[in-house]
């Protein structure tokens, strides 16, 4: 797996280029990103800080072209910067952005009320990152089974339905709605609420799901056994974060994927989930890098992936994915305050 590249992460293998065509290479890109079309040298020599005759600046692209920076998909076509030229774009070329303070206060604050459940904090995570970057946001989490269970509750919220809080060690928790099959009043919630505390405070999780659903000690507690039911129905699978997204319709209204045959591969994989998964959490902890030309294994590989690997004790990442024309800049500096903001919060 190769490393992701960071902004100012110069490599001895880069190109120099002169400060012409640094600026040609940089027009360029602007001009691709703006509406995914391949630029000719008529487009470009229009433009008002490259101005250059065309015969100088044909010879200028087949130069940037024969340095892996640019392609083409044949001789008469306009050139689209390459994997290659997109990696050189980020590494050299990429201007930080700074997020407006009124956008850093409102992630701050929709990320601070759910700091006390791993899963509502990924999910909100990833909401804020397809919100502001304006393409698919993702996150995730490795399981939580083992981590030890430090309190429970039980809180009704309707005739026959509860709020089952579980406190883990860490300050941090997990919640279950439970719809309960017989209604409990409150005594005997405070009831079941003591019995599951002496049963199962301080072993893990994945004791505590398991118990749940088939222990006959708590089986002999006709009250613990409809909350044991209800907690078996919910609690249908292991206590992890499988990859959460949110925003799939910004990149569905990508002109790339304008042709759905391109965007099937990409909603599948991201169904899947492995494979991002992998890339996001295998970057460099503490730190926004990004994968240029990433995809399916079975599309094209015409994505990049943003991703901050969570350091600390949760091992995860969050990550926006896009066409690899995306607004780098802005995106850099947004997943890098969110990843900050959410590994602040899961260490507090």
């Amino acid at each position: 797996m190769s490393s992701p590249t960071l902004p100012g992460s110069v490599s001895a293998s880069d190109p120099d280029l002169s400060e012409r065509q640094r600026r040609v290479f940089a027009r360029l890109v602007s001009l691709y990103r703006h509406d995914a079309r391949p630029v000719s040298s008529e487009r470009l020599g229009r433009a008002a800080d490259v101005r250059q005759s065309g015969t100088r600046l044909r010879g200028m692209l087949a130069e940037l072209e024969g340095l892996g920076l640019l392609e083409r998909a044949h001789a008469a076509a306009g050139r689209v910067p390459s994997a290659a030229g997109w990696e050189y774009f980020v590494r050299v070329v990429l201007e930080p952005a700074v997020i407006p303070a009124e956008v850093e206060d409102a992630i701050a604050e929709r990320l601070a009320q759910s700091r006390h459940d791993v899963e509502r904090l990924l999910h909100e995570a990833s909401r804020l990152l397809a919100t502001f970057s304006h393409q698919l946001g993702l996150a995730v989490a490795a399981s939580l089974e083992g981590e030890r269970l430090s309190s429970l509750e039980l809180e009704p919220l309707a005739e026959s339905r509860v709020l089952l809080i579980l406190g883990l060690e860490g300050l941090r928790s997990r919640t279950l709605v439970l719809e309960l099959d017989t209604p409990l009043d409150r005594g005997a919630l405070v009831e079941v609420t003591d019995v599951l505390r002496e049963q199962l405070l301080g072993g893990t999780l994945a004791t505590a799901r398991a118990r749940l659903a088939q222990d006959p000690e708590l089986a002999r507690h006709s009250a613990v056994r409809i909350v044991a039911r209800a907690a078996t129905a919910s609690w249908a699978r292991a206590l992890d974060t499988p990859l959460l997204t949110a925003g799939v319709s910004h990149i569905a209204d990508q002109p790339e994927f304008a042709d759905g045959t391109r965007l099937g591969p990409v909603l599948r994989a991201l169904e899947s989930g492995r494979s991002f998964e992998r890339l996001m959490v295998g970057g460099l902890q503490g730190h926004a890098g990004v994968r240029v030309g990433v995809g399916p294994e079975e599309g094209p590989a015409m994505l990049s992936l943003v991703s901050y690997a969570l350091p600390g004790a949760v091992s995860g990442a969050v990550a926006v994915l896009g066409p690899m024309r995306m607004d780098y800049a802005t995106t850099i500096a947004l997943v890098d305050l969110v990843g900050t903001r959410v590994s602040d919060l899961l260490s507090a």
